[in-house]
């Protein structure tokens, strides 16, 4: 099967301006060893609750090839962050690692990884690296996009049809009036779950034409535009217990579970499902569907892990292990493992599942993709550009103040207002 996430650059094209972050912070590193002979490992620190096979193989390839021992940490994703902070202070920074985010911190300490992801043959997309000066400081490991989940089952139960193709989507009236068909025909409880998550509000919000929560010239968070308040509106109202229950915005109530349940027509999470549904999913059908678009084509583009390397006495051998990851075929055996959409083009992907659902869903992930908006991407990069420009935002405000507006405390202006501040005060 040949996969391309990006087959449609030239859509995507745009995006570096937000998501490759060129910014005016200084990175100069520090020191660097003068050879890797004597080297005989070198560590690498990564956070995966599954993902992790693939890494394990190459290590053992890079070791085969190259006598150097690739020694593999899995961190808790929960304490990551600040690990990297208390090994930057100790002077104990790992010799590679694939980071959740880049730290003002260390940012200093990373190489510059231009040689690789300039390489023409290994076809790494430009747009979603991470640029500061013309210094490459990561090239992440895979890209992530939010999508749609159907319980197909009950489509074909009450004889309701729905789209498969991007390029051809339904709006999001047009699916939930074929939700509330469904759910009229069948013992479904709710038309759709939704995760409780900003990133996934932000599609949400972009698929309907507004502009979400962007950064002004100065760095912080400007008011947004009336379409995304009235999208914020709207997406209250249909928390009301009947299309969506009220108990995943406001409670915690897991949509994951409830999907999997087969009480649920729909739900609205991303890619990272396909392989727990593959596996988890056996008393009814489903399919990824298209992102319904009212007017605007849109997800909400994510990166997977940032991979770095470290300067210090292994940096040679550090950047001779990320220049093997990224190498062609040893990144084509890596995202076919790990089940990653690449962040290389052109390659044919064979990924190891059974169930042509799940195969049929990464094809459809990758369309969605190429047919995104450039605002998809927005999101995580206004976060790089801050981190880089040492003003990390602890806390997104967006859930706790949309789960006010869902139960009714307070009104849509004063939850955009308090969504804007809670940013800005962060950022003082």
């Amino acid at each position: 099967m040949g996969i391309s996430a990006f087959a449609r650059k030239g859509r995507l094209s745009t995006l570096a301006v937000g998501v490759v972050a060129t910014l005016a912070l200084s990175a100069c590193g520090s020191g660097s060893d003068g050879g890797d002979g004597d080297v005989k490992s070198i560590t690498f620190w990564y956070s995966t609750n599954a993902q992790d096979k693939g890494y394990a193989d190459l290590a053992a390839e890079f070791e085969a090839k190259e006598g150097i021992k690739v020694e593999i940490v899995n961190i808790p994703n929960d304490g990551y962050k600040d690990k990297l902070k208390q090994a930057a202070q100790a002077d104990a920074l790992p010799d590679t690692a694939s980071v959740p985010a880049l730290d003002p911190l260390w940012v200093n300490q990373v190489q510059d990884l231009s040689s690789i992801a300039n390489a023409e043959a290994n076809k790494i997309n430009k747009d979603f690296i991470v640029v500061q000066d013309s210094k490459v400081l990561a090239i992440p490991s895979d890209v992530t996009a939010a999508g749609l989940y159907i319980n197909k089952s009950l489509f074909d139960k009450a004889k309701v049809t729905y789209p498969t193709d991007p390029a051809s989507t339904w709006t999001w009236d047009e699916f939930l009036a074929a939700t509330a068909k469904v759910k009229a025909a069948t013992s479904a409880k709710y038309e759709l779950v939704y995760d409780n998550s900003p990133a996934r509000i932000r599609s949400w919000i972009y698929t309907r034409g507004g502009k979400g929560f962007q950064l002004d010239a100065d760095n912080k968070y400007a008011t947004p535009d009336a379409t995304t308040v009235s999208a914020l509106t709207d997406f209250a109202k249909i928390n009301d217990d009947k299309v969506m229950p009220k108990s995943v915005w406001t409670s915690g109530a897991d949509p994951s579970a409830l999907f999997k349940s087969g009480q649920v027509v729909a739900y609205y999470s991303g890619v990272w499902q396909v392989a727990d549904f593959a596996d988890g999913i056996t008393d009814f059908d489903w399919v990824s569907a298209p992102t319904p678009a009212q007017p605007v084509h849109a997800t909400d583009i994510n990166l997977g892990g940032l991979v770095t390397a470290f300067n210090g006495d292994k940096a040679e051998a550090a950047k001779k292990w990320v220049d093997f990851l990224f190498q062609p075929a040893n990144y084509t055996k890596l995202a076919q493992s790990n089940g990653y959409l690449p962040i290389e083009q052109g390659l044919d992907l064979k990924y190891p599942f059974e169930k042509q659902a799940a195969l049929d869903a990464f094809a459809l992930y990758n369309k969605e993709i190429a047919l995104a908006d450039p605002i998809s991407a927005s999101g995580q990069a206004n976060q790089t550009k801050l981190l880089l420009a040492g003003k990390p935002a602890a806390e997104d405000p967006t859930k706790v103040e949309m789960a006010k507006f869902i139960n009714g405390e307070q009104d849509v202006n004063t939850t955009v207002k308090n969504i804007v501040d809670g940013w800005n005060v962060q950022l003082n």
